[in-house]
């Protein structure tokens, strides 16, 4: 497929760098031009402007929120305007429900298409082509856009015809996962605190009742204290709580442990976390501890 890719972070940079590799005609854009030549060197184009990624079959956005997918959908040049009738605008970002809706609304009266299309995933699992895709949109729409799917990701689901509800999901899944990180924090801080051997007691859980990956991934990350790593960054996981909160609230859903999540994430934000992994709001229930002094 023609296919333009719009955000190369460090989620996106692995995925359309799969894409290519999987043989599909990928012209990539970004706000910082540099980020673009390993990608054209290994066979994409390089865009000039927003509107030049959308001469193809489809056009993927992998940006950081939901101001910097208005500003390319909805700006003078950007997608809503140079898309063409009929071809896709696949929005992998995790974003509001809210404008999720109005980007289906928006693509509808265009004559375009839209999907919502959220990942399940860290970087890692992005460069390696094994993200858990996420999809809204009518059949005929995903079914089309499986092919880039493939290329992207291990396992595709299909959760809805209405693409509003896969970002509905998706921001319930990240609220989950913060509260893994928060209830292994504060449990490693507990066992540490007797001088338990932390490595130890994580093996026990993970090969016991906690036999998941989001477990083994983040209660390593939480033992070496491995929050340097650029993966999620602290404010990328409080934009997210913030936005399933704010969706709860829209459907009257109280979600109390969403609200102390939101303000973990601001303490350590607050206290010089700001370019940490999310992950390191373990470090609170550590410091809390007086486990640490980081």
């Amino acid at each position: 497929m023609r296919v333009g890719f719009i955000g190369l972070g460090h989620m996106g940079s692995g995925m359309a760098e799969n894409l290519t590799a999987a043989g599909h005609e990928v012209t990539v854009y970004n706000r910082t031009p540099g980020k673009m030549q390993p990608l054209v060197e290994r066979g994409a184009r390089a865009a000039e402007s927003i509107a030049d990624a959308c001469l193809g079959d489809a056009v993927i956005t992998m940006l950081a929120d939901d101001a910097a997918v208005e500003r390319v959908s909805f700006g003078n040049g950007g997608i809503i305007e140079s898309l063409g009738r009929g071809a896709i605008h696949i929005s992998m970002s995790t974003i509001s429900v809210d404008l999720s809706e109005k980007l289906t609304a928006a693509h509808a009266n265009a004559g375009q298409r839209f999907v919502s299309a959220p990942v399940f995933g860290r970087p890692d699992a992005a460069a390696a082509a094994k993200l858990f895709i996420v999809a809204g949109g009518t059949l005929d729409d995903l079914a089309a856009c499986e092919p880039l799917f493939e290329a992207m990701g291990q396992k595709t689901f299909r959760v809805s015809d209405r693409p509003p509800d896969a970002n509905l999901i998706k921001l319930s899944g990240n609220f989950l996962i913060a509260s893994v990180i928060e209830s292994l924090g504060e449990a490693v801080a507990l066992v540490g605190k007797a001088g338990i051997d932390k490595m130890k007691y994580l093996d026990l859980l993970t090969s016991t009742l906690f036999n998941a990956p989001v477990y083994k991934t983040y209660g390593g990350l939480i033992v070496d204290q491995k929050f340097d790593t650029g993966g999620f960054s602290a404010p990328l996981g409080l934009k997210d709580i913030r936005l399933a909160l704010s969706a709860a609230e829209k459907l009257r859903v109280p979600m109390p442990l969403a609200s102390l999540l939101r303000d973990r994430l601001i303490t350590l934000i607050a206290t010089g976390g700001e370019a940490l992994d999310w992950t390191a709001i373990a470090l609170l229930a550590a410091k809390d501890a007086g486990e640490v002094s980081r």
